[in-house]
């Protein structure tokens, strides 16, 4: 079949990592059908009114429309859709729409519904339907939300607990949970230990990842324990993160890092014995599936998809408890957590995350529609 792929994000020149997931679903797929995407964003900055990026990423043509964003919100909503259809005319005409996340970008997908009969799916991603954000939600968001799902011949949320959270607030009719995808080509275990324990963090770094109060865990435990290292970094403001390290003279000890790339995020995983995540809230979580494929256990905060993610023996969940943090490092550190080996933390995720499994199951609905 021919897919097309649509997203409200999408890696792009403004946002390298933007809804990298996407790409992933994406490359997946694409094992077994015909893909394109197509993804569009605005740049105040540009001169002209629209530029198109027609580029091949690991052999999916990729489409993307910058447009000229100004600070009227309908005048942009307007030219994100002139964007979409300029950019579907270079491209064929697909059999199924596999967009991604319920915001207004995707009215895209129903307009193509509507206009050719392409039916749609749409996967669900984003951490705002959870309850803990369910504050910050506005009406339009779950109008927008319910409109476009209504639409949709299947709505494919990527955990359990989003689906739940979905189905409390009326959105969606048809679901299916398929998760994101894991490389497990390129997260594989290494055989050799590790001469000093290293803790591992990657993230964007803001303040809902806690990375401060990791750092404080790290400095904690460096009273007991010599035989450490925690490593910190990511696409955030890391010199921020240096301030507080300088402050407690831990840079013997505690190491950052910038933004990396995909394969060097699989070096660094191998590299650790453990990664560690003290988020508030997270809808799925990649990176803590990259670091089990990758043979690494993990110390997780109870939120969102990480209890339906992490089994027994994979590694520790705790509450948003920095005592439990830190207890939890401890436990690590001094040996007393035993987890399953290398061999079978990343058959696990083959099993379930891969991207061989992962295309089955869009395959399996794709199949049920066309």
């Amino acid at each position: 079949m021919k897919i097309l792929f649509i997203s409200s994000w999408f890696p792009n020149r403004l946002e390298p990592t933007n809804g990298n997931f996407v790409q992933r679903h994406a490359e997946a797929v694409a094992s077994l059908h015909e893909v394109e995407i197509l993804h569009t964003i605005g740049n105040p900055d540009q001169e002209e009114e629209f530029i198109l990026d027609n580029k091949k990423i690991n052999g999916i043509r990729t489409l993307i429309v910058y447009y000229k964003s100004s600070k009227n919100p309908i005048l942009n909503f307007r030219s994100r859709m002139i964007a979409y259809q300029k950019g579907f005319s270079q491209l064929q005409k697909p059999d199924l729409v596999h967009a991604n996340i319920l915001h207004s970008s995707m009215f895209f997908a129903v307009y193509l519904k509507e206009q050719y009969k392409i039916p749609f799916v749409i996967s669900e991603h984003w951490s705002g339907f959870l309850e803990v954000n369910r504050s910050k939600l506005s009406y339009t968001n779950i109008l927008t939300a319910r409109f476009i799902a209504r639409k949709a011949a299947y709505l494919l949320p990527v955990s359990n607990i989003l689906m739940d959270n979905l189905k409390n607030l009326k959105i969606g009719k048809n679901k299916r949970v398929i998760g994101n995808v894991v490389n497990t080509d390129l997260f594989i275990p290494k055989k050799e230990a590790n001469t000093t324990f290293t803790f591992l963090h990657i993230s964007n770094l803001i303040p809902l990842k806690n990375p401060d109060v990791m750092i404080e865990a790290a400095v904690r435990l460096r009273n007991e324990f010599q035989n450490f290292e925690f490593h910190i970094g990511g696409d955030g403001d890391v010199a921020r993160l240096n301030k507080l390290i300088d402050k407690h003279n831990a840079k013997s000890y505690i190491k950052t890092f910038g933004e990396i790339s995909h394969k060097d995020v699989a070096v660094k995983m191998r590299k650790s014995d453990c990664f560690v995540l003290f988020s508030d809230y997270e809808s799925f979580s990649c990176v803590l599936l990259e670091s089990l494929s990758s043979g690494v256990p993990v110390i997780a905060t109870r939120v969102g998809a990480i209890p339906e993610i992490v089994n027994e023996n994979h590694g520790i969940v705790i509450d948003k408890s920095e005592e439990e943090l830190y207890e939890a490092m401890k436990k690590m550190l001094s040996g007393n957590y035993k987890t399953d080996s290398k061999e079978e933390l990343h058959r696990y995720v083959a099993e379930k995350f891969s991207m061989a499994a992962i295309a089955k199951e869009f395959n399996e609905v794709y199949q049920s529609l066309v």
